[in-house]
């Protein structure tokens, strides 16, 4: 089997599919096509049959075949064959078969040039006698011409046939004993004589047959196709076993197979229609629509002029086909093919499809153009001169209807001439009266037959024909006739069979845009009641009861339509709730409900965070407070496991931003971390910024990023959850070390904060950033409540290089001496002492003298034991006013209490009770 490659083995032995082989055995084709055209034109091929044929049948330069040629010309009679010449002839010529389509369309394509080439020599002018005498005297440049052009034809009826059998002679006579083999029941000796054959022949398709027939014996039908099959492949050109062994495919249920062998069979018989019908048909099977419709185009393309009805038929069921895929281009291809090809076997359904084809398509001059021609409507235009075109009689009109008809709205766009009527004939049926009516509406031809036949089609029963109301209603609708429309809709609303949700949204809306708003919240209320999933009906009627004042009846009609089982599985459910949330929020908002406004814009919000809400392991609780059921944010320890299907997760996520933009989106998340800041909310606060920083549209955005960082610093402060607080200036404060704001926000969450945690940060953060004063101060701070003052007295004295200008930075390094001559053990207190208050009064001068300063020099001196000078200092800050500062309260900046309670304290270890008394009554009593 060398010669036939590795895919037969692969096929026969299960590892491939026939179509696989097939595909195989094409490309193999190919190649060697390619391989023989490379080969170039000078060298010989050494073909022993027809280099035999050659010398042994030219005789003196004259071949047999141009012999009796000759003998035919002069009514000679040449000898017969032999029958030795006959075999070899035989076995050196084609073979060719009775079912050889190929041959037989090349055959009919030669007699019909020959034909033509007849009728070509009938046209010439007749010769004189004489001269068809002289040419029964023929020359030898004739034969040689007529020889040629004999050869020329022989090479085209050759290649037109099919390649003979690809058997060699040397094994014909075992192909014969395995077939006699087979015959007398010795089956097993048969295939092995049939495998032989294979082996050295693997391109004759005998053996295959043979084998095929053995196993179909055998009832291993499996077997029995594949060899069927690989038989058929070697010899194409079989049309009828080709369909045979489809139907053996199908009836082991594989329909892709069957497909490939009508293929097969078309590729040589193309004309055959129930070929091609019986493939469109397993097409449809697969679902494979766009095939099957290419398949029909084809059975249309070959259908004979005879066959209108069939062609009628199939274009109409094509088109409806087509309408029905929403595919109007290629059903409208269809359907004006068939108008086009027989024009006088139109029927009234074909008219009524092109115009519905049309008219959704919104060509509705071509569909009146299809009326006109086809239904024997008639238009009347107006004249150039201003008179209009009155039709001419019955008798007359009949002689010309059908040369106008074509043309009747092309030329009056053309001449841009106006319709000033239509006559409608009696006998037009009542649905193609319709749709002239919904044509003449969208063209503006608003005329007196427009009327009469809309007044026509109301005296007819609305149970009957309430579709074509609800068209025409419709198309009135459409271009703002609503005064129009009004009646048709509001016989439809009244009747039984069309009392629709979907009629009477458009009477709603009829009577909504004619200012009626009673009776249209009354029509989108029944709308609601029919049909409580139809989102535009609710929306219109929260605005329209709004609009009449009564909020309550709005919120009513913007609850929610579906389950959360439902919002979970149903992506175009969850869009819907989210465009009913969003305007019952508006709604809420505007009347003041700050609480049920919160419930609908957390609920959106948990929609679009879902993800990242898992992710946070934030979850959405109802709660009852005050007998009302709101919804909370809570924090879960075990949730629900992670959706795993990321391209799921982002297309629902992309579908809810279609519906709001991600600014919107980004906007709805700040509105709502403010009002829950606003009522107190502060925890779910925390755990909306926390679900916001896990979603990636709003994380990726850097500023987007910072602003919830910001949010979440307020909320945790405010929650006194001073934990979380330090996470989020920490993060803050390594991006910006030089924001004075920062390290003030940072100074008042330690200090309200009972944990050290922050001394090794600043520590850190010193080491990276040594120059920066609010560092310096602030681990100066650390180590002076640390006890550290050697360490405090380092961290100041830094600071005070920094800013040797600023007060307090003299203030910080005195402290920091009296603190240290304070101590137990020291050497030197008096020397500390003496340098602490040389810090003071240089603190003193820097800052000047007003009630801080005095107020801190007084408390140093009463710390070191100084009362006296302590009295004075203290005296001088009661007298002094307080300070002023912008933005800050007077009553803040005011440090009398501190003084006088400190003067007390002075007087009451001096006995003085009285004059502490009355301090404290004086100052520090409220």
């Amino acid at each position: 089997m060398a010669g036939f490659g590795a895919e037969l083995t692969e096929y026969l032995e299960g590892r491939i599919t026939f179509e696989e082989f097939d595909r195989r055995r094409d490309e193999r084709s190919k190649q060697e096509l390619d391989d023989d055209a490379a080969i170039p034109e000078g060298v010989d091929n050494e073909k022993p049959s027809t280099s035999k044929q050659s010398l042994a049948s030219i005789e003196e330069g004259v071949s047999p075949g141009v012999q009796l040629a000759f003998a035919s010309i002069l009514g000679e009679t040449a000898p017969p064959p032999s029958s030795e010449e006959d075999e070899e002839d035989d076995s050196l010529s084609y073979v060719d078969d009775l079912g050889d389509q190929d041959f037989k369309l090349e055959e009919v394509e030669e007699k019909g040039a020959k034909v033509q080439r007849t009728k070509k020599r009938q046209r010439r002018p007749r010769k004189d006698p004489s001269d068809d005498e002289q040419d029964e005297d023929m020359t030898v440049g004739d034969v040689f011409a007529l020889e040629m052009e004999l050869n020329r034809e022989n090479k085209k009826m050759m290649k037109a046939r099919r390649n003979r059998s690809k058997l060699p002679r040397a094994l014909r006579g075992l192909m014969g004993e395995a077939n006699i083999r087979y015959a007398r029941g010795d089956k097993e000796d048969a295939i092995t004589m049939c495998m032989e054959i294979i082996r050295q022949a693997p391109l004759a398709y005998e053996p295959f047959s043979t084998l095929a027939m053995i196993y179909e014996d055998d009832e291993d039908h499996e077997k029995a196709l594949q060899f069927s099959l690989i038989a058929a492949h070697l010899n194409p050109s079989d049309c009828e076993e080709w369909i045979r062994l489809a139907e053996l495919s199908l009836e082991q249920g594989n329909i892709r197979q069957a497909i490939v062998c009508y293929t097969k069979a078309i590729k040589h018989d193309p004309t055959n229609v129930r070929y091609l019908w019986e493939r469109c048909s397993l097409h449809m099977r697969l679902g494979e629509h766009k095939q099957c419709m290419d398949g029909y185009r084809r059975i249309l393309s070959l259908l004979p002029m005879e066959e209108g009805e069939h062609f009628m038929q199939l274009s109409k069921d094509m088109a409806k086909s087509y309408y029905e895929c929403n595919d109007l281009a290629a059903a409208l291809n269809v359907i004006t093919d068939a108008l086009a090809r027989h024009p006088d076997l139109v029927s009234d359904d074909i008219i009524n499809m092109a115009t519905e084809l049309y008219i959704a398509n919104h060509q509705y001059s071509k569909a009146l153009q299809v009326l006109v021609q086809f239904s024997g409507v008639v238009l009347v235009q107006a004249e150039p001169g201003g008179e209009a075109a009155v039709p001419e009689k019955k008798e007359e009109k009949e002689n010309i209807e059908i040369a106008k008809s074509n043309d009747d709205v092309e030329a009056a766009g053309e001449e841009n001439r106006p319709i000033e009527d239509i006559q409608v004939p009696d006998s037009i049926p009542v649905d193609l009266k319709a749709k002239l009516m919904i044509c003449m509406i969208h063209l503006h031809i608003y005329t007196s037959s427009l009327e009469a036949m809309v007044s026509s089609l109301m005296t007819q029963s609305p149970e009957e024909i309430g579709d074509l109301y609800l068209d025409v209603g419709e198309a009135y609708l459409e271009k703002g006739e609503y005064l129009s429309a009004l009646p048709l809709l509001s016989s439809l609303v009244v009747s039984e069979k069309y009392n629709l949700a979907v009629v009477w949204l458009r009477h709603a809306e009829c009577l909504k845009a004619l200012g009626q708003m009673e009776a249209a919240a009354e029509s989108f209320s029944k709308v609601v009641e029919m049909a409580p999933q139809h989102l535009e009906a609710r929306l219109s009627l929260a605005t329209l009861q709004q609009q009449l004042g009564r909020p309550e009846s709005a919120l009513k009609a913007l609850e929610s339509m579906y389950d959360s089982d439902t919002l979970a599985q149903d992506s175009s459910a969850a869009q819907k709730e989210l465009k009913l949330l969003l305007h019952r929020s508006t709604l809420l908002k505007t009347q003041g409900k700050v609480q049920h406004y919160l419930d609908a814009v957390i609920n959106m919000l948990a929609m679009l965070l879902k993800m990242a809400m898992q992710r946070a392991k934030v979850s959405l609780r109802s709660v009852s407070v005050g007998g009302e059921t709101h919804l909370r944010l809570v924090k879960v320890a075990n949730v629900a496991p992670m959706n795993d299907d990321l391209e799921a997760a982002h297309l629902d996520s992309t579908g809810k931003t279609s519906i709001l933009s991600k600014e919107d989106w980004w906007q709805l998340l700040l509105t709502c971390m403010r009002t829950l800041c606003e009522v107190k909310r502060y925890k779910e606060a925390e755990l909306l910024v926390e679900s916001g920083m896990e979603f990636d549209s709003f994380y990726e955005s850097k500023p987007r990023r910072k602003e919830m960082e910001c949010f979440g610093l307020s909320a945790a402060f405010l929650d006194h959850n001073y934990h979380k607080a330090y996470d989020y200036i920490r993060l803050m404060l390594m991006e910006k070390v030089d924001c004075s704001q920062l390290w003030n926000v940072f100074n008042q969450l330690t200090t309200c904060s009972h944990h050290q945690r922050h001394h090794r940060f600043c520590l850190r953060l010193l080491l990276k950033h040594p120059e920066n004063h609010a560092l310096s101060v602030l681990c100066g701070h650390n180590a002076m409540v640390s006890g550290s003052f050697k360490h405090a007295l380092g961290h100041y004295t830094l600071a005070l290089r920094a800013q040797p200008n600023n007060p307090l930075n003299c203030l910080y390094v005195g402290l920091t001496f009296f603190h240290m001559a304070g101590q137990k053990f020291v050497a030197r207190r008096h020397t500390l002492i003496l340098q602490g208050f040389s810090f003071l009064w240089q603190y003193v001068e820097l800052r000047g003298v007003c009630q801080e300063s005095m107020y801190n020099l007084g408390r140093a001196l009463h710390q070191m034991g100084l009362t006296h000078l302590a009295i004075h200092y203290y005296q001088k800050a009661l007298e002094l006013p307080p300070q002023k500062l912008e933005g800050i309260a007077e009553d803040q900046t005011d440090l009398s209490r501190e003084v006088a309670f400190n003067l007390s304290l002075i007087y009451q270890s001096s006995g003085n009770m009285e004059m502490a008394h009355q301090l404290i009554n004086t100052h520090c009593v409220v």
